[in-house]
């Protein structure tokens, strides 16, 4: 069974920085796609950010030019590097997985709160 726990999150002042860590394990299953998603309160969960396999990024157009993902297939791991934080940006972060054969995982989420 594939597990995804994420780690990074956190408090942190408006205009400051966070980096969210996620690494998978339990199986050797490979992934196609690796990405984080957010959900804040009372709003439905939405993409932030996704890395493909073969290294094509793809953003939300409200976290671009502000947050960077990057990946480690070898390592099953994904980051999230986020700066210039803003309150908006105040959520719970869950990472999230595709498997070569379409399953999708999810790690239980790390909040991130940006105080203005």
């Amino acid at each position: 069974q594939v597990q995804l726990v994420e780690s990074g999150g956190g408090l942190v002042q408006a205009g400051g920085s966070l980096r969210l860590s996620c690494a998978a394990s339990g199986s050797t299953v490979r992934f196609n796609l690796m990405g984080w998603y957010r959900q804040a309160p009372g709003q439905q969960r939405e993409l932030v950010a996704t890395i493909s396999s073969g290294g094509s990024r793809n953003y939300a157009d409200s976290v671009k030019g502000r947050f960077i993902i990057s990946g480690d297939n070898a390592k099953f791991t994904v980051y999230l590097q986020m700066n210039s934080l803003k309150p908006e940006d105040t959520a719970v972060y869950y990472c999230y997985a595709r498997s070569v054969w379409g399953s999708n995982f999810w790690g239980p989420g790390t909040q991130v709160t940006v105080s203005s």
